[in-house]
């Protein structure tokens, strides 16, 4: 059965879709059936892996608020052992007329029951907010997984956010767990970079993954061409630090293979 992992931050501009896409794509890439979910009706992860966000065609909307089978929707991409669950614009809307229906919360937890059998992770792109669709994500997840960006107000409205996994832990989700964060943006040259690392390092401990990001033009240029980072330039930077962050994902879950896609 799948891990179900959010990659969650309130704050935009932190790299969150970027991760998901690579993450999840290199999760793929060391040998991992694997399904991205986009839930942010800004639609970057589908776009970002190729997709026309604007195409009239079934996807998150449709599963949540028309309870669409999530089979029906998912769709393969370029990259071997890797799925989409698309967004679209659409899904903006999603939340109003979610409002006043039962267990809105839950919807994506029902609809991602069907299909858990068939991933070894499903990566989950959340809006960059804490509204009805972040909760669906929190309510299905079994980790949250935080992209935090290198840069000064990296810790703004952390604390908030934490609180809000905490309120969900106690209603929707009692087995949802804090995975870690994850340093995006990260140059070493600046002495803030690396002090913004050790408050990061104090406030989450081991948690904290040891592989950091870095800030690259390659990760910045590869979604406008529909890509990954690893089919864009394999050989960047950017391609290697996130297929080691996939590699030390798998490893705090004792995989000690390395089998490359």
């Amino acid at each position: 059965m799948a891990e179900i992992i959010a990659l969650a931050n309130q704050k935009g501009g932190v790299g969150k879709t970027t991760t998901a896409i690579n993450l999840a794509a290199g999760l793929a890439c060391l040998g991992q059936d694997t399904l991205l979910v986009d839930l942010d009706p800004q639609a970057n992860a589908t776009s970002g892996l190729g997709f026309d966000k604007n195409e009239e065609a079934p996807g998150a909307y449709e599963n949540l608020v028309e309870k669409l089978p999530a089979e029906k929707t998912i769709k393969g991409t370029p990259v071997e052992l890797l799925d989409l669950m698309r967004s679209s614009p659409d899904l903006v809307s999603a939340e109003l007329q979610l409002a006043g229906e039962f267990s809105r919360e839950n919807r994506l937890k029902d609809c991602l029951s069907g299909v858990r059998n068939a991933y070894s992770f499903i990566i989950i792109d959340c809006p960059p907010s804490l509204g009805l669709l972040t909760l669906n994500a929190l309510a299905a997840a079994d980790k949250v997984l935080v992209p935090i960006q290198g840069e000064y107000y990296a810790l703004e409205g952390l604390a908030t956010f934490l609180e809000t996994i905490r309120v969900c832990q106690e209603r929707l989700n009692e087995n949802l767990a804090i995975e870690g964060a994850v340093l995006t943006m990260y140059d070493p040259r600046y002495t803030l970079a690396q002090q913004v690392r050790g408050e990061l390092e104090k406030f989450f401990g081991d948690s904290l993954y040891k592989t950091a990001i870095p800030r690259s033009v390659r990760l910045a240029e590869a979604p406008s061409f529909g890509k990954t980072i690893y089919q864009y330039d394999a050989k960047s930077k950017g391609s290697e630090s996130y297929l080691a962050l996939a590699g030390e994902l798998l490893a705090r879950r004792g995989w000690k293979g390395m089998r490359l896609n």
